[in-house]
């Protein structure tokens, strides 16, 4: 193991996992430590972390609020491509690692640090994230990945040795450590203990950004987004930064049970792992924004844009946000956001999202033309032409 590293950036969040790695870090490299917090709407007290870090020498302490650069430059592009990783996962976690990586590297630069460090493991996708952005920003950057490097190799292990270097160990409400999460202000993601198990239902009272749909209010809510560009610009009539928006969205679907996913997925790395995910805003907001599109891009380029979904949602799980492939794509999905402004009226109910209505200044769709009642703009015996080409590929196969 290499001892020549002076100063890292280590991306702090001030909980076991990073507590142990800010120590272990110091004893093994016998380096500076710069701490590195970002409050990217994970719902928790991040000054705490600044605490931590003083008690254990640390000199350099970044804690930044970095809510609405998260939300403008990440989330919001990510929502113009519609963006469902294997046909469920709204990627919260994906998209925060981008920026934490971005922001690490700029601090490295600033505080002449040689190395940079996370606290992912290396059986997840995580680790993949954060190295693919800071090798894509800083090509010569030094990474230390303690979960890749020490021996302590389990839960047990980390809880132990935190316990023997005086460093407090979280509980939940029933004595035990918590659930493996990860929040911000688009998701928040549970792994771990009983959820190892895919047939083991989750317990309600892990649940924090919404409430069951059972339990959710027996009358409905209606509101309105509207949008400008493909992005949520407003929510009732009030316009809103994007952050703003989104924290609303939170608070009003969670409220109505909605954006639970119990979720089997393949990790990069090529094993399966169960997830559970609380996205109420983003579910919203994905529904609204489809919606708005319907209204107002072209059949084709719809079509086209929907084929290369599947492949933008890829890269940004994998971790190649910086990657030219995902930017190219990035170019081609703002494109056609150009018209996609409008107003989208959603229902919420019970876990349900329900559209009841679109409009648009820049509408594709002509009622004249879509009427089943009586019109002078579309000739119903051209139909007969254009179904006999279509067909005759397929009656020539026949003969």
């Amino acid at each position: 193991m290499s001892t020549s590293v002076k100063k890292v950036v280590l991306a702090y969040s001030g909980g076991l996992d990073t507590s142990v790695i800010l120590k272990w870090l110091q004893d093994t490299y016998a380096c500076d430590v710069v701490t590195f917090t970002a409050d990217i709407g994970q719902g928790e007290e991040v000054e705490e972390a600044r605490a931590k870090a003083e008690q254990h020498g640390v000199k350099e302490i970044y804690i930044e609020d970095l809510r609405e650069e998260f939300v403008r430059d990440y989330v919001f592009p990510m929502f113009r491509a519609n963006a469902l990783y294997e046909g469920t996962y709204l990627l919260g976690t994906s998209i925060a690692r981008p920026l934490i990586a971005k922001r690490q590297i700029e601090i490295a630069r600033e505080t002449g640090s040689d190395a940079v460090s996370h606290g992912a493991t290396g059986k997840g996708n995580d680790q993949v994230r954060f190295e693919l952005g800071y090798y894509a920003l800083e090509p010569g950057i030094k990474v230390i990945a303690p979960w890749r490097e020490w021996d302590l190799n389990s839960r047990t292990k980390l809880i132990e040795y935190a316990q023997s270097h005086q460093i407090s160990v979280p509980k939940d409400k029933h004595g035990e450590a918590p659930y493996s999460m990860d929040a911000n202000l688009l998701h928040i993601s549970y792994e771990g203990k009983a959820l190892e198990d895919p047939w083991t239902a989750p317990d309600e009272s892990m649940f924090r950004r919404s409430v069951a749909p059972e339990a959710a209010p027996d009358q409905s809510v209606e509101i309105e987004i509207e949008f400008t560009k493909g992005d949520a610009v407003a929510i009732d009539g009030k316009k809103l930064t994007p952050a703003a928006l989104l924290t609303k969205l939170n608070e009003i679907a969670g409220q109505h049970g909605i954006g639970r996913a119990d979720i089997v997925e393949n990790r990069f790395v090529g094993m399966k792992s169960r997830g559970v995910y609380e996205t109420p805003g983003g579910t919203v907001l994905l529904h609204a924004h489809r919606a708005i599109e319907s209204l107002t891009i072209d059949k084709a380029a719809q079509h086209l844009k929907d084929e290369l979904m599947p492949r933008y949602a890829e890269l940004v799980y994998n971790g190649f946000w910086f990657a030219p492939e995902r930017e190219m794509l990035q170019a081609a999905i703002d494109e056609s956001q150009k018209n996609v402004t409008g107003t989208v009226r959603l229902k919420l109910f019970k876990g349900n999202v329900i559209v009841t209505g679109r409009k648009s200044p820049n509408s594709l769709y002509d009622e004249d033309i879509a009427t089943f009642e009586a019109d002078q703009v579309y000739d119903q015996r051209d139909a007969e032409g254009f179904i006999k080409l279509n067909a005759l590929r397929l009656r020539l196969g026949k003969k």
